[in-house]
């Protein structure tokens, strides 16, 4: 108490001022009708920059529920879009069903996606992992493809209760099925752990037709992606040893790097497919 009275006894003069400058104001504001104008128009200005800081504030805290809803919105029109493409495929591959569609006679398209954000990744390892804020008690389950607002990212290796690590395509153990968009034949993706923008689509048939900057995709063919999401552009090609087959440089469409969003494809009839075609490969 003592050490504050010492001080107010020190900085008397400066609150004698700043009292009698609040006098001077009040006594100008009541007998001056002008200055009082001046002094309700600099109020108005002040309230106005003060609202417009504050607006801007909530704006910016809202942007995350903002971003994560375009997430949405963004990855079922990416789902829809698949689903129409995969009818398309159908009606197209029979002319009977295409001459007589029904849309009640079409299997329901069995994918949907969980969105989830990104809690860890790696980029300048050899074999590199992401670790993704959504598990079992989210629906998340192994072997689930992972794509990013741009393409592909990986799959999901293994699941906690509440986090999920998925091998993305920058790991020398990860093997995507592709093709070049609009043709049938496919090849095997894989990375040779040299840059992280490219990797490498191998024993694809010779007579494949492409060119640079053509659309690498997913072929479909496995019960983790739907055909049909990209995975990159052709950057340059080489023939391999036994000149049947191209090795394509594919430029990765998703920047790992600044990775932070992703979305979890689940496919409703991924257990039935696996159990069936091992039963199979034990029939052999």
């Amino acid at each position: 108490m003592r050490k504050l009275l010492d001080f107010l006894v020190r900085k008397r003069h400066w609150f004698l001022f700043v009292l009698l400058e609040i006098v001077s104001v009040m006594l100008i504001y009541r007998n001056s009708a002008y200055q009082r104008n001046i002094i309700f128009s600099s109020a108005n200005v002040l309230t106005g920059h003060i609202a417009s800081v504050s607006g801007y504030v909530r704006s910016y805290l809202d942007l995350r529920e903002i971003n994560k809803e375009l997430l949405e919105r963004n990855g079922q029109l990416e789902m829809d879009l698949l689903e129409l493409q995969d009818r398309l495929d159908m009606m197209m591959a029979d002319t009977v069903n295409f001459a007589g569609f029904a849309p009640d006679s079409v299997e329901q398209f069995p994918y949907s996606f969980i969105l989830a954000e990104v809690a860890n990744n790696s980029v300048s390892h050899l074999s590199n992992y992401i670790t993704v804020n959504k598990g079992r008690k989210d629906g998340i389950a192994p072997d689930m493809g992972v794509v990013s607002e741009r393409g592909v990212v990986g799959i999901v290796s293994t699941v906690a209760d509440h986090y999920s690590v998925v091998i993305p395509l920058l790991n020398p153990k990860s093997r995507l099925s592709c093709k070049v968009l609009g043709s049938s034949y496919f090849g095997s993706l894989s990375w040779k752990g040299r840059n992280t923008r490219y990797a490498d689509l191998e024993e694809l048939p010779r007579h494949v037709e492409f060119q640079k900057g053509d659309t690498i995709v997913t072929s479909g063919f496995s019960s983790v992606f739907p055909a049909g999401i990209i995975v990159g552009t052709v950057a340059d090609f080489e023939k391999q040893h036994d000149d049947n087959f191209f090795t394509l440089k594919v430029e990765l469409a998703t920047d790992f790097q600044s990775l932070n969003n992703v979305r979890i494809i689940k496919n409703f009839n991924q257990e039935e497919q696996i159990r069936v075609e091992q039963e199979a490969r034990r029939n052999d």
